[in-house]
């Protein structure tokens, strides 16, 4: 308890409002009265819709990071802390957690970065920031505050976004999750690769029996007219998988794939545990059987296990950089195997069987014709 009152009054006296001025608004969709929404509006579950769908020449591609980890410098460090930052099979439970925060900017109390890659000639048609977690652990933050973060560009100053779409927010067996998003398009099409970073993200830090979790992912379409002709969509919602609903299945649809296509498939999911086995990732394409995903970083019986990986790339650029981000997954699979005799509809199936599981983003990409 005096661990919790501490750290609750470290926060009250140490960290400024979150959003103090002189930080810009982001050019961002507005709401129909032509203003910016912050997303006041909340629900415990939000069924996923599609967000952006195209056939172009093109791709999908993203940034993301976690906004928590343990400690392990300075008061309260762990000595398993370095061990599971490196990629060691630990749950965020486990741990003090507490702000990662790599700007020089005082105002800020959590900061974390990662490089958007864009192929030359790549031209941004849809970009969309994502970003949740835990608001109850050591500490409660109040839901109100977690439509808002902000966002620079490679180079930039901090712009304030505000969600502008219905924010999940679910509480319940010792978590309070929330997930919300903005359209950041234009400044993303203006601005081009690099590193971006994210600041502000309402999550809690501390220690509970459910840990804290959560980061940010931005989802990013472009046109490239050398590129393949490829559907490319981006679904969102926001739903739990427990021990009462231990599966999602997510009908992404037409056109059909042709056999032997290329794909790939996000996901972003919050509190997946590196170590613990039963969650799992499948595809059904309207040829038989599902298809389990999964590569050397992510395996099949243990698919969502906090990390942000991408199967065909070098690892993302990222500040901090840890392989175990003890909580949040963005994840990229790739679809070869669950395309190999073609698709006449993509229907993605997610599972949890142990620790509760938040899902808040698919997207994809697949051969339209040779």
């Amino acid at each position: 308890m005096l661990c919790v009152l501490a750290a609750l009054a470290l926060s009250a006296a140490v960290y400024p409002p979150p959003y103090p001025p002189p930080y810009p608004p982001a050019p961002s969709r507005a709401g129909a009265d032509g203003k910016p929404r912050a997303g006041a509006e909340e629900k415990t579950r939000i069924p996923f819709t599609r967000r952006f769908d195209a056939v172009q020449h093109g791709g999908i591609v993203r940034a993301a990071n976690a906004a928590v980890s343990c400690r392990a410098e300075g008061t309260g460090r762990d000595p398993a802390c370095a061990k599971a930052r490196a990629g060691g099979n630990a749950v965020n439970q486990r741990f003090d957690m507490f702000y990662s925060d790599v700007d020089d900017d005082p105002r800020t109390y959590n900061s974390t970065r990662a490089e958007l890659r864009l192929p030359g000639r790549a031209r941004v048609n849809y970009a969309r920031l994502y970003w949740g977690g835990n608001l109850r652990v050591g500490e409660q933050k109040p839901p109100g505050d977690s439509g808002r973060v902000l966002f620079a560009e490679p180079g930039g100053r901090y712009k304030e976004v505000l969600a502008d779409t219905v924010i999940g927010h679910r509480a319940g067996g010792g978590a309070d999750a929330f997930q919300a998003s903005a359209d950041v398009t234009s400044l993303v099409r203006d601005s081009g690769p690099g590193m971006y970073t994210v600041a502000q993200i309402n999550v809690a830090m501390g220690r509970s029996a459910v840990g804290a979790w959560g980061g940010w992912t931005l989802v990013v379409a472009y046109k490239k007219d050398d590129a393949p002709l490829r559907r490319l969509s981006v679904w969102d919602g926001f739903e739990v998988l427990d021990a009462r609903r231990p599966e999602v299945r997510v009908e992404l649809g037409g056109p059909r794939v042709p056999a032997r296509a290329t794909g790939r498939l996000g996901v972003v999911a919050y509190n997946g545990d590196r170590g613990v086995a039963g969650d799992s990732l499948a595809v059904e394409t309207g040829n038989g059987k599902g298809v389990l995903l999964s590569n050397k970083d992510n395996p099949s019986a243990d698919v969502m296990n906090s990390s942000i990986t991408d199967f065909e790339s070098e690892p993302l650029k990222r500040q901090p950089a840890y392989p175990n981000t003890l909580g949040y997954d963005s994840d990229v699979f790739d679809l070869r195997g669950a395309l190999a005799t073609g698709a006449h509809r993509l229907s993605v199936r997610i599972g949890a069987e142990k620790s509760p599981l938040w899902v808040g983003v698919l997207f994809a990409e697949a051969d339209a014709r040779y």
